[in-house]
């Protein structure tokens, strides 16, 4: 069953992303950016983690989860350091995925040699 919910809720995400750039002026990057700002504002609110243990995988492989792991990480260090854990939150929980984006990133650009 998990796997149902996981396919159910992730083609959903999928789906109104698809809507929002078919229906609107909005590009693929803009669409990205609402996602993650949606993301972290769920979290934020405390919703987004009940979906993710409800759905799994469904909600967190989107771009949206992104949103809710910085936000878990300022909000998990705040409440244990104060504002300074504020500050430091996201580089501990998230600070291994930007790294890797960004190493990826290089490589790829070193490999393919990218244009404009």
């Amino acid at each position: 069953m998990q796997y149902l919910w996981a396919f159910l809720v992730g083609g959903l995400l999928c789906a109104i992303g698809q809507l929002i750039i078919d229906g609107t002026r909005l590009t693929a990057g803009h669409t990205m950016v609402l996602y993650v700002v949606a993301g972290a504002a769920l979290a934020g609110l405390g919703l987004y983690e009940p979906l993710v243990r409800f759905a799994g995988a469904g909600a967190a492989v989107p771009v949206s989860n992104f949103g809710y792991v910085l936000t878990k990480g300022i909000v998990d260090h705040l409440r244990r350091e104060g504002w300074w854990g504020a500050l430091s939150g996201t580089f501990e929980v998230a600070g291994a995925v930007t790294a890797a984006s960004i190493l990826f990133g290089v490589v790829m650009a070193v490999i393919f040699h990218p244009r404009g």
